[in-house]
């Protein structure tokens, strides 16, 4: 009777274990985040429309919409992050705290289609402490920001690109279009990473010295790190990183 009760128990504890990584994704704002990229591929499908001829504006279209479908690109990086991250606990807890939701509201906020738009021209240079410029240093090493920014601008090429090729055979001499964009790849974190301080200081510019130097600890720690590594991953194949 005591083994029937334990199995019981544990088939019933289960699912919310095993629901844990969806709280994650959802907590750490990622199904927001996607809404967002899929606003900036909208806006530069547009860019590209007075530039190409209709059939090859039309072919980038059908490209990206197919490549960046809403629904697969949140199972592609929830199925990932669930791979990737044995234990989403901690990182679950870190951000549904109050700091946590501090944070996911900034990252979110300066990634709205109306900031971008806003701040098109570059960032405002901000002006900091030395502690503050201190804990952006460590927080900039500890997060995949240059990574996962370079994989963003890198998919979004990558459409055009393809939809070019595709269109047009010999356009790019010879190269395939992830070839030559993997040669981008490094470029693109060098400029990131040039300016990485400043654009951290700008997003997290509400939170105070403690919660920045809070954020830097869960960022450093193993836990931290951990979950950072697989939300790369998870931004990789959310984008389809390499199936093109």
């Amino acid at each position: 009777m005591r083994r029937f009760i334990s199995v019981v128990l544990l088939l019933c504890a289960f699912p919310a274990w095993a629901d844990m990584h969806d709280e994650l994704y959802k907590a750490a704002g990622w199904p927001e985040q996607r809404g967002h990229f899929t606003e900036a591929l909208r806006a530069a499908q547009q860019r590209y429309q007075n530039s190409l001829p209709p059939a090859v504006f039309q072919a980038l279209v059908n490209n990206s919409n197919q490549r960046f479908a809403p629904q697969a690109m949140d199972q592609r990086a929830e199925a990932s992050l669930r791979q990737a991250l044995a234990r989403p606990q901690p990182a679950l807890a870190f951000f549904q705290s109050p700091l946590g939701r501090k944070i996911v509201a900034a990252e979110l906020l300066a990634t709205r289609a109306d900031q971008l738009a806003r701040n098109a021209q570059g960032l405002p240079k901000m002006q900091a402490s030395d502690t503050r410029q201190l804990l952006i240093g460590h927080l900039a090493r500890a997060l995949p920001a240059r990574e996962a920014g370079a994989e963003v601008s890198l998919a979004i090429a990558g459409v055009a690109a393809d939809s070019l090729s595709s269109m047009i055979p010999g356009l790019l001499g010879g190269g395939s279009p992830q070839g030559l964009l993997e040669g981008q790849r490094e470029r693109l974190e060098q400029q990131i990473g040039a300016d990485l301080d400043n654009t951290l200081l700008y997003v997290y510019r509400e939170l105070s010295d403690p919660e920045l130097e809070e954020f830097v600890a869960f960022a450093e720690s193993a836990d931290g790190q951990a979950y950072y590594q697989a939300a790369l991953a998870a931004v990789r194949a959310g984008l389809a990183v390499g199936t093109r």
